[in-house]
């Protein structure tokens, strides 16, 4: 299926012979958690999932947001109703870096009938669509979670493509460059990587920019084909500039680009790795 819907597309498969799980992913970095915001109003149907506990394993060497063992998030898929023939639909406040996760997290798990709903609640609540504060009961699903669907990178490799491919870091330009960091204990960018803010993949809404206009961008930042990489600061918002490459054909779902899953929270710990600061890549 297409990795990005419109609301008023959800919409309609929702009230169709065979609807799919809608999943509430709000989260920010900073806070507060996003269940709050669930509990006052998500979408009907809608199962929250926790970025943190749900999406990913317990922080430690693999950074604060590693991969959740294959196990347990079975089990948590299995929870929220969703069996191999499934269609899931992953949603967040607005411009899908957050929703792209999940989207992700499933393709990693060998599930591909999953979208991102393009502009997140707020497009939803835009175009007139019912938000409730009713919490689903749904029926246990049957998943199996196949791990090894996306390509991951560890440190090494990170390096490696820095240095002779296309690494994108998808952090706000200050954290880039080193002027700040509000959660890792040094600030900075992986020597050679090339800085790709995530929020410039959307326009004002939260909506996806066009693919031609995703083109455009991405070859701004140096991408010229299928061999890229993605992080950010601890691998949540990087899985939609996975996303916004295969929307701008620059990539495809058999070649998608890596990420890596550590990436800074888990490469700024290791006081041997060469941290550059400013505004180049370096």
């Amino acid at each position: 299926m297409h990795p990005v819907i419109t609301a008023h597309e959800l919409a309609a498969l929702l009230a169709g012979p065979q609807p799919p799980t809608v999943a509430d992913v709000r989260w920010a970095l900073t806070g507060p958690p996003g269940r709050l915001d669930y509990q006052l109003g998500h979408l009907p149907g809608a199962v929250f999932f926790d970025v943190d506990t749900d999406l990913a394993g317990p922080p430690g060497p693999g950074g604060r947001h590693p991969l959740p063992y294959p196990a347990a998030l079975q089990a948590t898929l299995r929870a929220a109703g969703i069996s191999a023939a499934t269609t899931v639909v992953a949603y967040d406040a607005a411009d899908g870096s957050v929703a792209a996760r999940l989207w992700w997290l499933l393709r990693w798990a060998g599930h591909s009938a999953v979208a991102v709903l393009d502009g997140g609640i707020s497009a939803w609540r835009a175009a007139g669509l019912p938000v409730t504060t009713e919490v689903p009961q749904p029926q246990a699903g049957t998943i199996t979670v196949r791990s090894g669907g996306m390509p991951v990178l560890d440190a090494r490799q990170a390096a490696t493509l820095a240095r002779d491919g296309v690494l994108l870091d998808a952090r706000a330009a200050p954290r880039y460059r080193g002027e700040t960091e509000p959660v890792d204990p040094r600030a900075g960018h992986i020597p050679g990587a090339r800085n790709a803010p995530v929020h410039e993949l959307t326009d004002a809404q939260g909506r996806w920019l066009p693919p031609i206009r995703l083109r455009q961008l991405a070859r701004r930042w140096g991408v010229a084909g299928a061999d890229v990489g993605a992080y950010c600061g601890s691998g949540i918002n990087a899985c939609a500039l996975v996303l916004g490459l295969e929307l701008a054909a620059l990539t495809t779902p058999q070649r998608p680009a890596a990420l890596y899953v550590g990436s800074w929270s888990q490469w700024c710990t290791d006081p041997h790795r060469p941290v550059a600061t400013g505004p180049d890549p370096g």
